[in-house]
C-alpha cells in the first residue's frame, strides 16, 4: 500500500535545500525578463508598422513600391549575414532546439540571447517594412532564447532541463505575446514538448503565468481584440459554422502544405532561383507584397489586426478578394526568409473567411463566424486545436462560445491533416536535417574533440 504524505517530513524536505529555491528564483527573474522582451518587442512591432501607415498615406501610397522591396532585400541580407537562425517564424527553432542529440553551439543556432535581440530587430524592421507576418511566433523564439540562458547557472543535477527552460520560454512568449497564459501552457504541452515533465511541471507554468503577467503590467488586463457580443446560438448556426470550419480546414491545410514545401528548398524552379539570387528574389517578393497591399488599400499591410477588430465590431469595408490576396501576401512574406510570424495573418485570414459566410448566407451571428473562423484556419495551420481555440476564446472574451470554437478548431484541424502534414515539426525536422548534415565548424570541433579524448 502507498504511504500517506509526511507533512512534516515533506515540510523540512522543501525548506532544507537552499539551492533547489535559488535555481527557482532564477528561472522566475528570466521568466520576467522573457515576458519584459516580449512586451518591447511588441511596442517596437507596434511603433514601425505605425512609421509604415505614415510612409504609406504620404505620397498617394506609391512610396511603398519602392519603400517595401528595398527594405524586404535588406532584411533578408541582414539576417542570412549575421542572424540566418532568427529566419522565419521561430517556432520550428524552438522545437528543434530540444533535440538531445544536439551539442551546445549547434543549439546555439535555434535559440540564444543573440538571435533573440536579431529577432527583435529584424522582425521589427519587417513591420516597418509592411510584410504580412506577426509577432507571436517571434515572440517564442525571443523568449526560449531569454529562457534557456539561464541553463548556465545549474549544475548538471539540477532537476531543470535545456527541455523545460526552453518549453517555458516558448511558452512564455504565447502568453505573453497574446495576454493570453492560459493559451501558453496549452501550448507548451500541446505544442512544443508534447508532455510537460513531472520534476518542473509546477516551475514551468509559474514562470509562463509570471511571463504573461509582465504582458498585463505593460497593457492591462484587456482582451486583445475587445469583447465581442454574441447572440444566442441554435440549430441556425450549425450550417454557417459547419461551413466555416472546412472552409478554414481547407485553406489552412493548403497554405500549411505550401509553406512547407516553400521553405524547406523543394527542388522546384522558384526555390532555386530563391537559393542562387536571396536578396533579389526577396526584393521582387516585397514588390510583389506592395503591389497586393495597394490594390487593398493597404488592407494586406502588417498582421491584420485591426481588420480583425473592424470585422468583429461590424465596421469592416474590405475587397472582395482579402481572404485570397491576405493569403497569399503571408505566403510571400515568410517564403522570402525574414523574421516574423503566421500567428496574426492567420487569424485575420480565418476571420475574412467567416466575414464572408456571414455575408453570402445572411447569417446575423456574424461575430461568432468570425470569432470561429480564427480558431479554425488557426488550428488549421498549425494542427494544434486546443491552443488554437484558447487562444482566440481569450482574445475575444468568448468563453460563452467555447463549444462552438472548439467544434470548429477540431473539424478544421481534421480536415487539414488529411491535406498537410505537421507545419512546425515539419519545418523543424528540416532544420534539423540541415545542421546535422553540415560540416562543424572549428568551435563545434573544439568542443568535440575534448569529449573524444575523455
Amino acid at each position: 500500500m502507498q504511504q500517506e504524505p509526511d507533512f512534516v517530513q515533506n515540510l523540512r524536505q522543501e525548506f532544507g535545500d537552499g539551492w533547489r529555491w535559488v535555481e527557482r528564483c532564477i528561472v522566475l527573474a528570466y521568466a520576467a525578463a522573457a515576458g519584459l522582451c516580449v512586451v518591447g518587442f511588441t511596442m517596437v512591432a507596434e511603433k514601425a508598422f505605425d512609421w509604415f501607415m505614415h510612409i504609406y498615406h504620404s505620397q498617394g501610397g506609391w512610396a511603398v513600391l519602392v519603400w517595401t522591396p528595398c527594405l524586404t532585400a535588406a532584411i533578408v541580407w541582414a539576417t542570412r549575414r549575421w542572424a540566418p537562425g532568427a529566419a522565419g517564424s521561430g517556432i520550428p527553432q524552438v522545437m528543434a532546439a530540444q533535440e538531445t542529440a544536439l551539442n551546445d553551439l549547434q543549439r546555439s543556432r535555434f535559440v540564444s540571447l543573440w538571435l533573440s535581440a536579431c529577432k527583435i530587430a529584424l522582425a521589427g524592421l519587417g513591420f516597418l517594412a509592411g510584410l504580412s507576418i506577426g509577432r507571436e511566433g517571434p515572440s517564442v523564439q525571443v523568449a526560449a532564447g531569454v529562457m534557456h540562458h539561464a541553463k548556465r547557472w545549474f549544475g548538471p543535477r539540477s532537476g531543470i532541463t535545456s527541455h523545460a527552460l526552453l518549453v517555458a520560454g516558448g511558452a512564455a512568449g504565447i502568453a505573453a505575446a497574446f495576454n493570453a497564459p492560459l493559451a501558453g501552457i496549452v501550448f507548451a504541452i500541446e505544442e512544443l514538448s508534447r508532455k510537460l515533465e513531472s520534476r518542473a511541471s509546477g516551475l514551468i507554468i509559474a514562470a509562463i503565468v509570471l511571463a504573461g503577467l509582465m504582458g498585463v503590467s505593460a497593457f492591462g488586463n484587456l482582451n486583445y481584440f475587445g469583447r465581442i457580443q454574441v447572440p444566442s446560438l441554435n440549430w441556425h448556426a450549425l450550417l454557417p459554422g459547419i461551413c466555416v470550419a472546412l472552409s478554414c480546414g481547407v485553406l489552412g491545410g493548403l497554405f500549411a502544405k505550401l509553406m512547407a514545401a516553400s521553405l524547406t528548398g523543394a527542388p522546384e524552379r522558384l526555390n532555386r532561383l530563391r537559393a542562387q539570387y536571396p536578396i533579389r528574389f526577396a526584393a521582387a517578393g516585397g514588390l510583389l507584397i506592395a503591389v497586393i497591399g495597394l490594390s487593398t488599400s493597404g488592407a494586406t499591410f502588417g498582421a491584420g489586426s485591426e481588420e480583425v477588430k473592424h470585422m468583429l465590431a461590424g465596421e469592416a469595408e474590405l475587397p472582395a478578394l482579402y481572404v485570397t490576396l491576405k493569403f497569399i501576401a503571408t505566403w510571400l512574406s515568410a517564403w522570402v526568409g525574414v523574421p516574423g510570424g503566421i500567428f496574426a495573418p492567420s487569424l485575420s485570414i480565418g476571420a475574412g473567411v467567416g466575414h464572408n459566410v456571414s455575408l453570402m448566407l445572411g447569417s446575423d451571428i456574424a461575430p461568432a463566424l468570425i470569432a470561429m473562423g480564427m480558431a479554425a484556419f488557426l488550428a488549421a495551420v498549425t494542427q494544434a486545436p486546443l491552443t488554437a481555440f484558447i487562444i482566440v476564446m481569450e482574445m475575444v472574451d468568448g468563453h460563452s462560445m467555447v463549444l462552438s470554437l472548439m467544434a470548429a478548431a477540431m473539424l478544421a484541424s481534421l480536415v487539414s491533416r488529411m491535406i498537410a502534414r505537421p507545419l512546425y515539426e515539419t519545418l523543424a525536422n528540416y532544420m534539423l536535417s540541415q545542421v546535422q548534415s553540415a560540416a562543424p565548424t572549428p568551435a563545434e570541433q573544439a568542443v568535440q574533440k575534448p569529449a573524444a579524448s575523455s
